[in-house]
């Protein structure tokens, strides 16, 4: 009778734009000790989130098997990923609907026989091993290399600080770790020479939705978050920090501002009732540095625009540079200024004085000829804010807009008074962030960052 050998497999797959560059990562990991028996990366290309996650569980199982290829039936994997997603679908309890993912589905299954194989979901803060995996493929991927195991810094936390799982430890001799790493890596190159997807196909998939009932699939892939989470309480979110429970990756809204128009130098009024300008010559090189910005840092998922000309023509440069689509939401537009449209502040006061000391020292004040208030637009923003956080909710989103709603986003955060909306500075193509936590505590990030325009 063969001698029951146990592993515990962790694997995590992500990408930089969804479809964008992808990678995977897997370790090995012996239940007794918490030590990694083996670990694989690769850098695969354009590809999905799911895509990505679906090839990390097929190299892990793959090493699993490899470390042991005489064990037979008697082997024993208990797979732990932060993908609910593949979890479930794995594990019988979801279908799996896309036509493309089902392959990727049918090559893990087929690796070992399915009672040998079972599945856990974990928070993303107990998989960080896979995840540190993932990302330094991406990064080779990034630089124009793969994976080498050899540079690996991914085995970072100390075997005792691992929490491996359920499995009961491993009966009968552990073997030799080294050769059956190197019989990891030998099986996991032959693999990829056969069953790697075509870039061309894995661009076209899209992540799979989850079962009725379910959670939506983890998006995965960006480095752990080092924010440190703020307590957790029920009702409304604390301030302060303090010990609390994983709240998962934030969503995370960077606010890039449009490019300059022609109004932009002589700093007049321009909102959602005016002559809706295109972007200048100036604007345009703007939106193109802005582009490459994004495109180097590979963290962008989603675009979101204001419907507005310059803003549109702004998400459309950044856009056909990181190969997503651009989706319009009206409620990213400017403020409504009225007759102040067009105007410059010094136009405004000598034609418009006490409705222009009205609007300065209230929010519910409209601007002259039935404009938007600044109440009205706060109302606005933080509705859209909470359907954009629902939404997006782990991902990373930009959203190309204007001057009062990006300052609106950042009062919100703050929890700051409305006049704290003059008492920022915004220039063209300028990014800021916020990033949206579980628990309803935002955090703001970056604020006016013109770096990439020098």
């Amino acid at each position: 009778m063969s001698v029951a050998r146990q592993v515990v497999v962790e694997a995590d797959g992500g990408s930089r734009g969804n479809p964008g560059p992808a990678g995977y990562g897997a370790v090995v990991i012996d239940p007794a000790t918490g030590e990694p028996l083996a670990e694989t990366a690769e850098y695969i290309g354009v590809a999905t989130n799911n895509v990505a996650e679906y090839r990390g569980l097929i190299a892990g199982l793959t090493a699993a098997k490899a470390l042991f290829p005489d064990a037979g039936e008697a082997l024993r994997v208990h797979v732990r990923m932060d993908s609910k997603l593949v979890v479930e679908q794995m594990s019988g309890r979801w279908k799996i609907k896309h036509p493309d993912m089902k392959p990727l589905a049918a090559r893990a299954a087929a690796i070992l026989p399915p009672s040998s194989v079972t599945y856990e979901w974990i928070p993303r803060a107990q998989n960080k091993h896979a995840d540190r995996l993932a990302n330094e493929a991406m990064d080779a991927g990034r630089d124009g290399r793969q994976w080498e195991a050899s540079a690996s810094t991914a085995a970072l936390d100390p075997p005792s600080a691992r929490t491996p799982g359920t499995p009961s430890p491993v009966q009968g001799p552990p073997g030799d770790q080294a050769a059956g790493a190197a019989r990891a890596r030998t099986a996991l190159a032959a693999a990829r020479g056969t069953a790697a997807p075509a870039a061309d196909a894995l661009f076209s998939l899209a992540e799979e939705p989850a079962e009725s009932g379910g959670e939506p699939a983890e998006s995965g892939g960006e480095p752990t978050d080092a924010h440190p989470a703020p307590q957790q309480s029920a009702g409304a979110p604390q301030t302060g920090w303090g010990a609390a429970p994983d709240l998962g990756a934030p969503a995370t809204l960077v606010l890039l501002r449009h490019g300059e128009t022609a109004l932009t130098p002589e700093k007049r009024f321009s909102g959602s009732g005016g002559t809706d300008p295109e972007l200048s010559a100036v604007g345009r090189g703007q939106a193109e540095r802005a582009a490459e910005h994004f495109a180097a840092l590979g963290t962008v998922q989603e675009i979101v625009s204001s419907p507005l000309r310059r803003c549109r023509e702004t998400a459309v440069a950044v856009a056909a540079r990181l190969g997503l689509d651009v989706r319009i939401d009206e409620s990213l537009r400017e403020t409504d200024f009225g007759a102040w449209e067009g105007l410059t502040f010094g136009e405004v006061r000598e034609r418009y004085g006490d409705d222009l000391t009205a609007w300065l020292t209230s929010p519910d004040t409209a601007p002259t000829g039935g404009g938007e208030s600044f109440a009205e637009v706060a109302e606005r923003i933080a509705a859209a804010r909470d359907r954009l956080v629902a939404r997006y909710a782990g991902r990373t989103v930009l959203l190309v807009t204007h001057v009062t709603p990006i300052k609106t986003f950042v009062r919100l955060a703050l929890g700051a008074p409305p006049e704290a909306l003059f008492r920022m500075e915004l220039s063209a193509a300028s990014i800021s962030t916020v990033a949206y936590y579980g628990d309803g505590n935002a955090s703001v990030r970056l604020l006016n960052d013109t770096s990439h325009l020098r």
